[in-house]
């Protein structure tokens, strides 16, 4: 029984972290690593850990490039005054 969770949960995270595009895939594998070593130690859940640490590592990589984003468009909004 857990050998199909487990074929199940690694065929989810295939295709989970295989639809992201390259350019949405960034913060994904840290995340992904991270989150399967974490899983691995949290009884042996290492691919719900790597599918939720890809999540989790692409949310945290949008919001650094959306505060870069706005800094970058406030200094030259002062630049320009």
């Amino acid at each position: 029984m857990t050998f199909v969770r487990s074929g199940l949960a690694a065929i989810v995270a295939v295709v989970a972290i295989g639809s992201f595009t390259q350019a949405q895939a960034k913060g994904c594998l840290k995340g992904a690593v991270v989150g399967g070593v974490a899983g691995h130690y949290a009884h042996h859940h290492a691919v719900l850990g790597a599918v939720g640490g890809c999540v989790a590592g692409h949310e945290l990589a949008k919001h650094k490039a959306k505060v870069a984003r706005e800094k970058a468009a406030q200094q030259r909004a002062q630049a320009g005054n």
